[in-house]
């Protein structure tokens, strides 16, 4: 996280950039949990063991916190994605570990990525803009993927349609699926983009000769 998107402008020293983190991780299972609005500073000092003052020394209000936690989480997702992506011979592999990736992501941390898809509305206007912009460059690499996958035949349209398509099935399973449950994430993982491929393929077939 840059400095102008820090809860302050001030540096943190490394321990209390560890208790920035641990507010942030505390705030993120209640807002999860009991709701955004239904949250109060308050309820997170408590549930943290730190006094009001404590947590305002790190953050002057709520929205500072959820923009904190909004953006630790997008790059979790765009950190080092590009790079790790270079090391794939092929469109088909890069799509299989973006997809992968994603999905380990958001599952070892689904209070977080919950919290993007309920609250992110919350935030003041500039704020959200820099989430949003995090959000379609990371639309944005799947989208080059999948139109290299296709053998650039498929117009842009369609694919920025298929590649949000792609994060709205992924997405969906943060609300139903437990990482303890009797369907371990890898056999997740593998059903979900088999799915997928198969589909993606079919759709190549049937709409790249008519693409402009």
């Amino acid at each position: 996280m840059t400095a102008s998107e820090s809860p302050s402008l001030r540096a943190f020293s490394p321990k209390e950039l560890a208790r920035v983190e641990s507010v942030a991780k505390t705030a993120a299972l209640l807002f999860d949990k009991a709701g955004y609005h239904e949250t109060s500073l308050k309820d997170i000092s408590n549930a943290a063991s730190l006094s009001k003052g404590a947590i305002y020394y790190y953050f002057s209000n709520k929205h500072e916190i959820l923009l904190y936690i909004l953006n630790n989480y997008m790059d979790l997702l765009l950190n080092g994605l590009e790079e790790e992506l270079t090391q794939f011979p092929d469109s088909l592999s890069k799509l299989k570990h973006i997809l992968s990736r994603h999905m380990a992501t958001f599952s070892s941390h689904a209070a977080s990525a919950r919290i993007l898809l309920k609250y992110a509305h919350n935030l003041p206007a500039g704020d959200l803009a820099g989430i949003n912009r995090k959000q379609k460059q990371y639309a944005q690499i799947l989208a080059e993927i999948l139109a290299e996958n296709a053998g650039h035949r498929l117009d842009k349209k369609q694919i920025k349609a298929c590649s949000y398509i792609v994060f709205g099935m992924y997405n969906s399973i943060i609300y139903w699926h437990r990482p303890d449950g009797p369907l371990p994430l890898s056999e997740l993982t593998e059903i979900c983009c088999e799915l997928f491929l198969n589909g993606w393929k079919s759709f190549i077939a049937k709409n790249a000769k008519t693409a402009s």
